[in-house]
């Protein structure tokens, strides 16, 4: 059943926290939208808002790590990652303590609510802090697998969420291996590696292409950091050409991770789809997807190209 990421995220979170006597919840006055709302009805005495004041939500993130407990501290992405950057590498990721950030409403789909709103280089942020590792989920069944691995872990993470519904691309069921890619469609000639709810997008593109007898390999690549450079290594050794596809600017995401891969061990072109260093607008999610060749459409032509 098609369900936000940020929603199976709260669902996820109001579960551990009735498990874990150690998981802490804290959100900037957000927690309606982020549904760490969820966990605040479960255990209302491990929750705590710190008001529209992130890089304060961070600090007290960072406290309550350093005294024992796993904080999951949540707002929308641009500004848990932008607004708090300072004190997420001094507080947090220099003295590599145990705090979980999980940014909802991230890219451009968040729409209306328009630039200042839409997080385009999150991913970048998160990535060039040492020690922090990155995730970004494609739809329910991956993001609350993902809320249960870092809870798990020691390090401190960014978990990158989106507003709107997406379908369904795992079942319920599955169990997932983060430190491995996971390959989606098994083909040949081109590649396409996806993160977040690009993963549907290009899955949708690629039926089109397989009627037409194209059969790309598709690969879920929701570990950003750590990167599983051996999965992508033998994914480029059988593949000439390859695409990337984010909803995130092109410089420092997804893209540059997997060219990096690609410059270190085996040279392939490649194609970045994403924000292409550019900002977007106000507008309708979708007619922004669009608009910013963000949806099937483009992988579709990309491919073809």
């Amino acid at each position: 059943m098609p369900i936000a990421t940020r929603e199976a995220y709260g669902l996820e979170l109001a579960e551990l926290v009735k498990k874990n006597p150690k998981v802490v919840v804290l959100d900037a006055d957000l927690a309606g939208s982020t549904k760490t709302i969820l966990a605040k009805k479960a255990v209302p005495e491990r929750f705590f808002d710190l008001g529209i004041a992130e890089a304060d939500m961070i600090g007290h993130a960072a406290g309550l790590a350093a005294s024992g407990y796993i904080p999951f501290a949540s707002s929308f992405s641009m500004f848990c990652t932008g607004r708090a950057w300072e004190q997420i590498r001094n507080s947090v990721a220099y003295p590599h303590l145990n705090v979980k950030i999980v940014g909802t409403h991230s890219g451009i789909a968040v729409g209306e609510d328009g630039v200042s709103h839409q997080a385009i280089e999150d991913i970048a942020l998160m990535r060039a802090i040492p020690g922090m590792e990155v995730y970004v989920p494609c739809d329910g069944a991956e993001t609350r697998a993902v809320i249960r691995y870092v809870a798990e872990t020691e390090n401190p993470c960014y978990v990158r969420l989106g507003r709107s519904s997406v379908e369904d691309v795992y079942p319920n069921d599955m169990e997932f291996d983060f430190s491995r890619i996971h390959v989606l469609n098994r083909g040949k000639d081109v590649a396409i590696f996806a993160c977040g709810l690009e993963v549907q997008e290009t899955l949708k593109a690629v039926k089109r292409l397989q009627a037409e007898g194209i059969n790309p390999t598709v690969v879920d690549v929701c570990s950003i950091k750590p990167l599983d450079e051996k999965g992508i290594l033998e994914i480029l050794e059988t593949h000439e050409r390859i695409i990337t596809a984010e909803e995130h600017n092109i410089i420092g995401g997804l893209g540059d991770a997997v060219s990096a891969v690609s410059v270190k061990y085996m040279p392939r072109k490649i194609k970045k789809i994403g924000l292409q260093d550019r900002f977007a607008e106000s507008g309708p999610f979708d007619e922004l997807l669009a608009k910013y060749n963000l949806t099937e459409e483009a992988i579709y032509h990309a491919v073809k190209e």
